[in-house]
């Protein structure tokens, strides 16, 4: 019977064809399942034989681990030389969507508390 290994959502796409490969030069049988039509459904790596379950959830912990460290390094090192984007960065980068997008906040929150404030008389 086939069991559930890895899940697909939000994974980046280096890191989800690793796995595949991963599981691959164990010659761990595998399929994928997607998102579908209308991305509800669960995308992942199944393993059409329960008895490669734990030996694949066992390379798949270990390389997530190694990932982790590989990644903590390269932010490690991408702040230290000044690689890292900073927040200021970013919003002189494209000020007119950091704009757009404070703006859409408040403007939420307009229409949020409002109704409020007009319920103890301090409507806008």
């Amino acid at each position: 019977m086939s069991a559930l290994v890895f899940r697909l959502r939000n994974v980046p796409e280096d890191e989800a064809d690793e796995v595949r490969a991963l599981l691959s030069e164990h010659a761990i049988d595998w399929y994928e399942t997607s998102a579908g039509n209308w991305g509800i459904a669960m995308p992942g790596l199944w393993v059409n034989d329960d008895s490669d379950l734990p030996r694949a959830r066992e390379l798949i912990s270990t390389y997530q681990r190694e990932r982790t460290e590989t990644q903590r390094r390269n932010h490690e090192l991408a702040k230290r030389n000044g690689d890292e984007t900073t927040l200021i960065q970013r919003i002189t980068e494209q000020p007119l969507k950091v704009a757009g997008i404070v703006l859409f906040c408040l403007f939420i929150l307009y229409i949020s508390i409002n109704p409020f404030l007009r319920l103890i008389g301090y409507g806008l």
